[in-house]
């Protein structure tokens, strides 16, 4: 009776050192890859536009079948198998991508990295929220997140200087080297993705799905999920440059500029959110947030001076950090251990549906409407999802 209280505030402040490494390498070399993707595929492949955007279609399919069976598997394989094994597909891939010359076999190389990262991805999610209290979740989740952002900055900043500078295949062998060391980085820190005892299920029941589904609050946090990437990815990376261009009249660098400004504006909101939802509950810090990155959504269309739209755009990285994580933690927090990658893997699953249709809803809302029309949806959603887990908050508040 005496020792637990003694282990759990020094289990509670322990940090998996090697997956923020692997995450930051990870995201290193997809930050390199992204941006000079398109300029490889029309050089190589002389890709028209629907080739362009096949590749992120099938990478988020890839990703999409994997989430929850890596969530199954994850503590039957083992974490550090599974997430080394999805570090070398990608490795595999990256490789085959660079040597191929026939279009069907890249899209397939594509799709078979989505894999990788769902495998990766998913044991690292779930080896941050698997913490022995949820007194340090939030900041856990957030950590993971920060290292994500920090390495997808920093690799979009040298993606094009590699392509341009050295040869087009440098940055899938830059990314190749990249998971590598990140498999160095998991192999060498054998004991910060330890599973703990009793923390996995005995055997492989596809009705443990339902006891997570039917868990208070789960469903609410995988829609809510769903909602903030299809955002991210529909209207601030698809939608949001072009309105910096027509609405503000920016030049392409102070496009990349005000882009680079949200992306840092991640930042201190991921901290913020994760340490104050472990302070004072994830909803009180959740709700807050969805309001005000709904506010900052739905003024921007009124916002026109570059300046100002400079900060609208800092505060908009930073409203979206401070939502980012907080469904993740908090399904942490409502799942019974051994329930825990069986989770992860369905909220990666519902993220990847918003990942796939985002851009597709939100691009057609703009050409059917006005270009301004994706951001008042996207605050309308944001508001729904705040006002839903206002009126859930006792039930979502229960375990924190």
């Amino acid at each position: 009776m005496d020792e637990s209280p003694r282990a759990e505030p020094r289990l509670r402040w322990q940090t998996p050192v090697a997956v923020l490494a692997g995450a930051f390498l990870f995201n290193l070399g997809q930050g390199v890859l992204r941006p000079t993707l398109p300029l490889y595929l029309q050089q190589v492949f002389a890709a028209n536009y629907q080739m362009v955007t096949l590749i992120p279609v099938v990478f988020g399919v890839g990703k999409w079948a994997a989430s929850l069976p890596t969530g199954y598997l994850l503590d039957r394989v083992g974490r550090r198998r599974m997430m080394a094994g999805g570090l070398i597909l990608i490795a595999l891939g990256d490789v085959g991508s660079a040597m191929t010359s026939a279009y069907g076999i890249f899209l397939t190389l594509r799709a078979l990295a989505g894999v990788g990262w769902a495998a990766f991805s998913t044991v690292a999610t779930t080896a941050m929220v698997d913490q022995p209290g949820s007194r340090g979740r939030g900041r856990a989740v957030s950590l993971l997140l920060m290292s994500e952002t920090i390495g997808l900055l920093l690799g979009s900043t040298a993606g094009g200087w590699l392509y341009q500078g050295v040869n087009v295949a440098s940055p899938f062998v830059f990314e190749a080297i990249c998971m590598l060391v990140a498999v160095v980085a998991i192999a060498w820190w054998r004991v910060s993705t330890t599973v703990r005892p009793g923390s996995s299920p005995s055997r492989l029941d596809w009705r443990l799905l339902g006891v997570v589904l039917s868990t208070p609050g789960v469903l609410l946090m995988s829609l809510s999920n769903a909602v903030l990437i299809a955002i991210q990815t529909g209207v601030l990376v698809s939608l949001y440059p072009l309105l910096l261009v027509q609405q503000g009249g920016l030049h392409p660098e102070g496009v990349g500029l005000l882009i680079s400004l949200s992306v840092l504006g991640r930042l201190p909101g991921l901290w913020y959110a994760g340490s104050g939802s472990d302070r004072w509950g994830r909803v009180r810090v959740f709700v807050p947030g969805l309001v005000a990155y709904a506010t900052l959504l739905g003024s921007l269309p009124l916002v026109t001076h570059p300046i100002v739209l400079g900060l609208w755009s800092f505060a908009i990285g930073t409203a979206a950090g401070c939502v980012a994580g907080l469904p993740t933690a908090l399904i942490g927090d409502r799942v019974a251990p051994p329930l825990t990658g069986v989770a992860v893997g369905w909220l990666r699953t519902m993220t990847d549906v918003g990942h796939i249709l985002g851009p597709v809803v939100m691009g057609a809302l703009a050409d059917a409407m006005h270009l301004s029309a994706p951001f008042v949806f996207a605050a309308v959603l944001l508001v729904t999802i705040a006002l839903w887990c206002r009126r859930h908050a006792v039930a979502l508040s229960a375990s924190t």
